[in-house]
C-alpha cells in the first residue's frame, strides 16, 4: 500500500494538530489519488472543478455582486422585484408605422399584464401579444378598420381592458306643439343633442349606455315634449327642446331648440351649448318657427324649416343625425319641411310628421287640430379600430 508522510513547512513555527472526533465507530479519510490542496473555508474552488449540478438544498442567500452578466434563457416567471424604471412608461417620440413598444405600469415583472407589446398602426398605438382589445354590448358589426357596437335601446359596452374608442351620441328630438284650434301655426320640435370624440378612454368595467326617447307629440294643447338624454359613460347629449304653440309660446330649450308658436313666440335656446342649435323665432304671421338641428339653427333654409343635422360614419355609412322639425303653418299653407337629419314636416293643415327613429330628429308642428309630431328616438355608437 502506499506511503503516508506528513511533512511540516520548512519556514513554519506552528503545531499541526489533526484532532480524532469524538465517536466510537470507526472512521476512514480516503486521499484522492491526485495531486493537490486541501481547502478551508476562506479557500476558492477553481473554476474548472465547477461542474454537474449543485442540489437546491446547498443554494441559499446569492448576493446580487455575485450575478454579472447576461441571464441565460430560463423562465422569467419567478423574477420579482425588477424596478419599472426599467421599462419603458411612454412610448416613442414620432412613431412610423410599424414601430414596437414595450410598455408597463407595474412595478415588477410578475404585475405585468400579457398585453404588454404595442405596435403603431400609423393612427394610435395597439397593444398586442396575446390580450387585443375587445367588448360587448349592443349590435357588433364591423366596417373596414373599425369594429362598431350600435345600440338603438339602452345597454352596456363592456370592454375587456383599457382602451379607447370614438363615439356618437344623439339624444331623443322633442315633440312639435299642437293646440287643437283650427287655423294656427306651431313651432317643430328641436332636435336631440349631438355630440362625437375620438381617443375617449375606457376602462374594463360595464359603462353605461342610455338611448333617449323622443319627445310625444300631443293632439291638443299643453307643454311641448322634450326628448329624453343620451349617455355613453360620462358623455350626456341633451334631448331635444319641443315647439311653441300658437299664439306667441316660445320653443323650448334643449340640446337644439325648439321653433317658436305663431304669431311672434321666440325661439327656443340650445342648451347646454355645443350640442346644436336654437330653434327658430316665429315671424308675425300663422307659421310656426322650425326646431334647431344639429348643424343649423331652425330658419336657416326658409321660414319654418327644420335646420340641418350632421353626417356622420361612425355606423360604417354616411347617416345625418339631428335634424330639426318644421313648424306648422296656419290656415291651410304649406307646413314647413324638416332639417335633414331626420326632422318631422310640419302640418299643412293637418298633423306634423314624426322625426325619424334613431336619428334624434324633432318632431313637425301640427296645425288646423292636427296632431303634433313625435321626436324620433337617440342612438349611441361607440366604434374602436379591430384587433
Amino acid at each position: 500500500m502506499s506511503i503516508v508522510k506528513i511533512q511540516g513547512h520548512a519556514s513554519g513555527t506552528g503545531t499541526l494538530t489533526v484532532t480524532a472526533p469524538n465517536t466510537s465507530t470507526n472512521r476512514t479519510i480516503t486521499l484522492p489519488d491526485t495531486t493537490g490542496t486541501l481547502l478551508d473555508e476562506n479557500s476558492s474552488v477553481p473554476a474548472a472543478n465547477l461542474t454537474g449540478t449543485v442540489a437546491d438544498a446547498r443554494i441559499s442567500a446569492l448576493t446580487s455582486s455575485k450575478l454579472t452578466g447576461a441571464l441565460p434563457a430560463i423562465d422569467g416567471s419567478n423574477l420579482t422585484g425588477i424596478n419599472a424604471a426599467t421599462v419603458a412608461t411612454s412610448a416613442p417620440g414620432s412613431p412610423t408605422q410599424g414601430d414596437l413598444w414595450f410598455n408597463s405600469s407595474g412595478s415588477t415583472v410578475s404585475a405585468i399584464r400579457t398585453k404588454t407589446l404595442a405596435v403603431y398602426n400609423n393612427t394610435e398605438w395597439k397593444e398586442i401579444d396575446n390580450v387585443a382589445f375587445s367588448a360587448t354590448g349592443g349590435t357588433i358589426t364591423t366596417s373596414g378598420s373599425y369594429t362598431i357596437h350600435t345600440f338603438t335601446s339602452s345597454g352596456t359596452f363592456t370592454p375587456n381592458m383599457t382602451g379607447t374608442v370614438d363615439y356618437l351620441v344623439v339624444a331623443g328630438g322633442g315633440a312639435g306643439a299642437a293646440d287643437g284650434s283650427t287655423t294656427p301655426g306651431n313651432g317643430g320640435g328641436g332636435a336631440g343633442g349631438f355630440l362625437t370624440a375620438t381617443g375617449f378612454s375606457v376602462a374594463a368595467t360595464g359603462l353605461t349606455v342610455t338611448v333617449g326617447a323622443g319627445g310625444v307629440g300631443s293632439t291638443s294643447s299643453g307643454a311641448s315634449a322634450v326628448g329624453g338624454n343620451s349617455v355613453f359613460s360620462s358623455i350626456t347629449a341633451t334631448g331635444g327642446g319641443g315647439g311653441g304653440q300658437y299664439i306667441n309660446t316660445a320653443g323650448g330649450g334643449g340640446g337644439s331648440g325648439g321653433g317658436g308658436g305663431a304669431n311672434t313666440g321666440g325661439a327656443g335656446a340650445a342648451n347646454p351649448a355645443g350640442q346644436g342649435n336654437a330653434g327658430q323665432a316665429a315671424t308675425n304671421g300663422n307659421g310656426g318657427g322650425g326646431g334647431g338641428g344639429a348643424g343649423e339653427a331652425g330658419g336657416t333654409d326658409g321660414n319654418s324649416q327644420g335646420g340641418d343635422g350632421i353626417s356622420n360614419s361612425y355606423s360604417g355609412s354616411a347617416v345625418t343625425y339631428a335634424g330639426g322639425g318644421g313648424g306648422s303653418k296656419g290656415g291651410g299653407g304649406s307646413g314647413g319641411v324638416g332639417g335633414d337629419g331626420g326632422g318631422g314636416n310640419g302640418g299643412s293643415g293637418g298633423a306634423g310628421t314624426s322625426g325619424t327613429a334613431n336619428t334624434g330628429g324633432g318632431g313637425g308642428g301640427g296645425t288646423s287640430g292636427g296632431a303634433a309630431g313625435s321626436g324620433g328616438s337617440g342612438i349611441v355608437i361607440v366604434r374602436y379600430l379591430t384587433p
